[in-house]
């Protein structure tokens, strides 16, 4: 099973880049600051949180052994994991979705609120929708299933570490059947103008229309148009919806590449309106 990923969104009018489908995970984080904080000399610094100690400890194991990357903690639980964050700064917290007590889902929300340079890499054994728009709701770096290799574990890891949001192929799949139309219906995305695929990349990378708004050069109400006209011309009622068919479908930017990922940002898919 392969994780799919989105590159770092443009900058004024630099226009984004997606690597070939294929490679594994490398480029921006998805769940804090567009561009990575880490130094690309440092370390990624991973801390485990899984309650399941042959589990945690197989992970960390794992991940020891890779050049780059240092485990510095690992937790049974979200509070203890709360509490090792706070004493040391942590790149990548990979996270069971299914914790004790505060879920999985509930400490990469507070994570997001409390510790923004730290990319959440959630692991969960469910696939479908509520899930994985929970996650992007929240911001989450990334979501692989439990049936994800240790190889994927360790690229997803680095991927979100660097800025990429990681989707398990999986979910992607399932996704995609989601939105499958009969020919003739609400619009395809194709019917998208260059700049609303522009606006439809930042959507996916969690960005609010004020940030989108400063990265395109463009004036507020005239982002608020360009939104609203995609959520229209794809037939979806809100921007989280935007962004998993961005995935899903793999949406050509301006350029013809395709969005492969849909990341998150610390209030998700943005929260202006629509």
């Amino acid at each position: 099973m392969t994780a799919h990923h989105l590159p770092t969104a443009p900058h004024g009018t630099q226009e984004a880049t997606a690597p070939d489908a294929t490679a594994p995970p490398t480029a921006a984080r998805g769940t804090g600051a567009a561009t990575p904080r880490r130094s690309a000399t440092s370390p990624i610094s991973v801390t485990v949180v899984d309650d399941h100690t042959l589990v945690r400890d197989a992970a960390c194991q794992l991940l020891a052994q890779e050049p780059g990357i240092e485990v510095v903690g690992q937790a049974a639980s979200a509070e203890e994991a709360l509490e090792q964050l706070e004493r040391r700064a942590t790149d990548v917290a990979i996270v069971d979705i299914a914790l004790p007590g505060m879920s999985g889902l509930d400490l990469a929300r507070v994570c997001a609120e409390r510790f923004p340079d730290t990319a959440v890499l959630l692991v969960s054994a469910y696939d479908d929708y509520a899930y994985v728009a929970r996650a992007l709701d929240i911001g989450v770096g990334g979501y692989l299933l439990k049936t994800a290799s240790a190889r994927e574990l360790v690229d997803a890891t680095r991927a979100v570490a660097d800025g990429v949001f990681v989707l398990d192929r999986g979910v992607s799949g399932r996704l995609a059947r989601r939105w499958q139309r009969p020919s003739g219906a609400a619009s395809a995305p194709g019917t998208l103008t260059p700049r609303e695929r522009d606006v439809l990349a930042l959507i996916a990378r969690g960005l609010s229309n004020k940030r989108i708004a400063t990265d395109l050069g463009l004036g507020l109400r005239t982002v608020e148009g360009y939104v609203s006209a995609v959520l229209a011309k794809l037939g979806v009622a809100s921007r989280t919806e935007a962004a998993l068919f961005a995935v899903a479908q793999q949406v050509p930017a301006r350029g013809g590449q395709a969005l492969r990922h849909a990341p998150g940002s610390p209030g998700g898919p943005g929260t202006d309106a629509p």
